[in-house]
């Protein structure tokens, strides 16, 4: 058995950590001794490795608290997995170091391919190992989830040109998407509840932008035409059901309206100039 004090020597972990760990649960002392110290078996330091590594995957205490915690939790398989994980990882850091070597001495490398998506993969297949009732339910089937996650490493450069766009990041993309999974039955539920008020919904939006576009002629820089800007980026991102959208994600549809089959419907619908009024409102509330 070894004290708080013997544990962290090891570990490097601090006391007061340790502390923290006994007090949320997440790792209990394996005995007291009579005057209430801490004390730890081989089994407890087992236990906190597993957490280790699971921290050193980007876990955050609750989501390691709750694995560790299910009846079919088998110790042997999560240190393969996350023996697997940590490869992948690895292996992007050593494909990112590289990357900045050569951009270092000057050359021109527009890649991205050295920007995969491990984390996000490694995201996806801890939520399919936890969630398993949930996958089934909104998948059909495992099977149908691993397709999905196929599909997501097949197209892992394109996927990260746009989460760069998107997010400034993969690691910001990871981020949202993992705060995604960990919401996932509450934004199921709403998002079938939004289904439900589609039409609503897609009048509603018809109706902000014939509000912005009825008077081409005013300033977009005025404040009703940007009090209007702001009801509609309000509603989008409340009918997304995040304001984590990335930082990228506006720029990326004031683009949208500059592609001439937008820029045709746009304009159709709500007269011409249109998409261009639209443009620049947006342009003037995201960057003024």
């Amino acid at each position: 058995m070894l004290t708080t004090s013997q544990v962290s020597e090891l570990t490097g972990i601090s006391t007061r950590t340790l502390q923290y760990y006994d007090e949320i649960n997440l790792l209990k002392p394996s005995a007291l001794t009579p005057s209430g110290y801490r004390l730890y078996n081989d089994e407890a330091l087992q236990e906190l490795q597993q957490i280790l590594f699971f921290k050193e995957l980007g876990f955050k205490l609750k989501e390691i608290k709750e694995i560790l915690r299910k009846p079919e939790f088998d110790r042997i398989k999560s240190f393969k997995k996350q023996k697997e994980l940590l490869l992948l990882k690895r292996n992007r850091i050593d494909r990112l170091v590289e990357l900045l070597s050569r951009l270092e001495k000057g050359e021109k490398c527009m890649s991205f391919k050295e920007f995969d998506l491990s984390g996000y993969i490694e995201a996806l297949e801890w939520f399919k190992n936890s969630n398993t009732e949930e996958i089934i339910k909104h998948w059909g089937s495992i099977d149908n989830f691993n397709l999905f996650i196929q599909k997501a490493k097949d197209d892992e450069s394109n996927i990260a040109q746009l989460a760069i766009k998107q997010y400034g990041s993969v690691e910001k993309y990871t981020e949202a998407m993992k705060y995604n999974m960990e919401h996932f039955s509450e934004i199921m539920e709403q998002q079938q509840a939004l289904g439900e008020m589609k039409e609503e919904l897609l009048q509603k939006n018809q109706e902000l932008y014939a509000s912005l576009t009825s008077d081409m002629d005013k300033d977009v820089a005025s404040e009703e035409i940007q009090n209007i800007v702001h009801e509609i980026v309000t509603f989008t991102q409340e009918s997304l059901l995040t304001s984590n959208v990335g930082d990228g994600y506006w720029d990326i549809i004031i683009q949208s309206y500059r592609n001439d089959i937008s820029k045709a419907v746009t304009d159709t619908k709500y007269g011409e100039g249109a998409a261009d009024y639209i443009v620049k409102a947006l342009q003037y509330y995201f960057h003024k």
